[in-house]
């Protein structure tokens, strides 16, 4: 056969082969009489080359209908838009949905045995402890002191940056703040990433960003085990930077345990010495996994949550008067002074403030999508079936964008709809507003990130006016597994004229 022969026939022969592996893994979804399965939408290459779009492009499918099946070569992945599926897969059946092999697989050399990634007993247990050490009122107040510090820390930068009239990188910003945060919290200890004081700080907030990116890559990179074989390509980056996370929360550990008296400092890893859970794996594994969590999604919320208040500037302005009035701080007050005056009692207040930053979750969740391993074969509430070994997952992004569940103005920023008619938060079901999960698995953290998120736009906004770098610039997502701006977030801060 010629070389051109074989270049025409060539297309044809690889989709004779993706055609044979598709029949052959999913051929029963076609021929089943029995059972009903859910339309198929396209295959993971359609998402492939949607990569740069995929969660408009599943925005786009989602329209056509609530819940349908995509197909790979080792299995289906059924995507739902449907509150009652949702609930289902949440909380009526939640025992046959969890973690599985296959996202154990890919995450277990970052977060080991961590709560992210075990089910079963092993979950049920970490969920108990992390229950309880988030309901103390020591651990509250530990993190309100920490968030207002760091806040406070940011407020002065940013400062500097309106005096001199210099451009800010806001999301960049944030990620270093509530990283700090979430470290001091977690294993109290000043990271100090926003001021680079501290050299193995530093080193260890660059090596947890790259490991953590390098480990999201598996999902898309078939190949990673060979590469982690071979310690080659994005495997390398990941063995490198997980050895210099490792030193550097082992030492911590080690040292903390060592040092620890009978004293409860109210951190989590103190509260796990306090209770005699002294296994520096176990304990390695349960802070690293807050850790991961934690120092993204707020991050994340407050990058768009600014990004949305500059480009609806009537609606910052409505929220620093909240802020002003809730803190009755008087005009000319300093920053120190605005954060002292920040209490549960005046952040209770700030209705408004709340509502705004949950219409920013519900259009940009920092975590688009959420996806749960069926244990055994399953019929859902809207008729259709999932298999065993079926990939389901619902998408808080492309619910925050239908019509049937929002109404026709569901791609407007309006934190009004969070309101009743006396100015107060209501809340939506879980199951619609999906963003922090539901039942069982309802996210630990939620009153946490509110908590922190409103310390950080109250002393913020009561101190500065925002408004974009370059406002005819269009401003896109970052296709990753968290919700990021592409390219960060600048903005001019200004100080209001007393």
């Amino acid at each position: 056969m010629k070389f051109l022969d074989f270049l025409l026939l060539f297309p044809t022969l690889v989709a004779l082969i993706l055609a044979y592996f598709i029949i052959k893994v999913h051929g029963k979804i076609f021929y089943d009489n029995k059972r009903r399965y859910h339309p198929v939408a396209g295959t993971v290459l359609h998402q492939l080359f949607n990569f740069h779009r995929v969660l408009d492009y599943m925005t786009d499918l989602t329209s056509q209908t609530k819940s349908f099946r995509l197909l790979s070569f080792t299995r289906s992945e059924v995507y739902t838009a449907d509150p009652p599926n949702i609930q289902h897969i949440l909380l009526t059946n939640f025992a046959n949905y969890g973690k599985g092999w296959y996202q154990i697989n890919v995450l277990t050399d970052l977060l080991g045995n961590g709560i992210f990634t075990v089910d079963g007993e092993k979950w049920r247990h970490q969920r108990k402890a992390a229950s309880y050490q988030f309901s103390t009122k020591l651990f509250r107040d530990l993190s309100s002191s920490v968030f207002k510090s760091n806040a406070i820390k940011l407020a002065g930068i940013v400062s500097e940056a309106a005096i001199s009239n210099n451009v800010i990188e806001l999301q960049d910003l944030f990620m270093k703040s509530t990283l700090d945060s979430v470290f001091k919290v977690v294993l109290g200890v000043e990271l100090d990433t926003m001021c680079g004081t501290y050299e193995e700080g530093t080193q260890f907030s660059y090596a947890i960003n790259e490991a953590s990116a390098a480990i999201m890559y598996r999902f898309f990179n078939f190949l990673w085990k060979i590469q982690r074989l071979l310690n080659i390509g994005s495997e390398a980056v990941v063995r490198k930077n997980l050895r210099i996370v490792d030193e550097f929360v082992y030492k911590l550990i080690k040292s903390k345990i060592e040092q620890h008296k009978k004293v409860m400092k109210g951190d989590i890893l103190s509260s796990f010495i306090e209770l005699e859970e002294t296994d520096p794996k176990y304990l390695r594994d349960f802070i690293l996994s807050f850790i991961i969590a934690g120092k993204d999604t707020t991050s994340i919320t407050l990058s768009w949550f600014f990004y949305l208040l500059c480009k609806h500037p009537h609606v910052q302005e409505k929220i620093a008067q909240e802020i002003r009035e809730a803190t009755k701080v008087s005009d000319g007050s300093n920053i120190d002074e605005l954060g002292a005056s920040i209490t549960e009692e005046t952040m209770e207040k700030m209705q408004y403030l709340h509502a705004a930053l949950t219409e920013t979750i519900r259009l940009y969740p920092a975590v688009p999508v959420e996806t749960k391993f069926c244990f055994m074969d399953d019929t859902l509430p809207d008729g259709f079936s999932v298999r065993k070994g079926d990939i389901v997952s619902f998408q808080p992004y492309v619910m925050g964008r239908m019509k049937s569940l929002w109404g026709e103005d569901c791609e407007k920023f309006r934190p009004e709809r969070w309101l009743d008619k006396n100015g107060n938060f209501k809340n939506e079901s879980p199951f619609k507003f999906t963003a922090f999960q539901a039942g069982p698995r309802m996210c630990l953290g939620k009153e946490f990130a509110y908590r922190q998120m409103k310390i950080f736009c109250a002393i913020l906004l009561g101190s500065h006016s925002f408004k974009l770098a370059d406002q005819n610039k269009s401003v896109k997502y970052r296709t990753a597994f968290t919700l990021q701006i592409d390219g960060g977030l600048y903005v001019y801060a200004s100080i209001p004229r007393e």
